[in-house]
């Protein structure tokens, strides 16, 4: 179980490294098998309709990235004892800064997580993010800060 946890641990992640670096296309494909969406929006599926929510509702500056930083921490998995499903949970708060907007957290919130493990390779089944404390989003959202509740 302790490889199958952090081959998880290593998509969280991933999802968190792509995010950040303004792959919009990444993460819909890390996704793509996966719903994704906030606890009162709804959700979308596949890496297309992902990569496009992504597109348009998140900023990206002239260095292509939302200049964010998303700490991901107090990562709990329990895999399954058929080994073939998982859940995880865990903390995210997300940082930014601009040359005009200091370094500072924007939003804070949870992942709850269910992951399965096809031919070997563990996978995103579910992403639903719960929206905890909102800071200022006007530089990091497309839209208010709204979306996030």
């Amino acid at each position: 179980m302790g490889d199958d946890a952090r081959e998880i641990e290593n998509l969280i992640v991933e999802y968190a490294e792509l995010i950040d670096a303004g792959d919009f296309e990444g993460v819909g494909t890390l996704l793509g098998d996966a719903s994704f969406g906030g606890a009162n929006q709804g959700s979308v599926r596949g890496a297309d309709a992902i990569a496009s929510l992504f597109g348009s509702t998140v900023r990206r500056y002239e260095d292509g990235t939302p200049r964010t930083k998303h700490v991901t921490t107090n990562v709990h998995v329990e895999v399954e004892e058929n080994g073939r499903l998982a859940r995880a949970r865990s903390y995210v708060t997300v940082f930014q800064a601009l040359p005009d907007f200091p370094l500072q957290p924007i939003v804070a919130g949870r992942y709850r997580d269910r992951f399965e493990c096809v031919d070997g390779a563990w996978r995103f089944v579910e992403r639903l993010f719960v929206t905890d404390l909102v800071g200022d989003v006007s530089r990091h959202l497309r839209a208010g800060p709204e979306i996030l509740r």
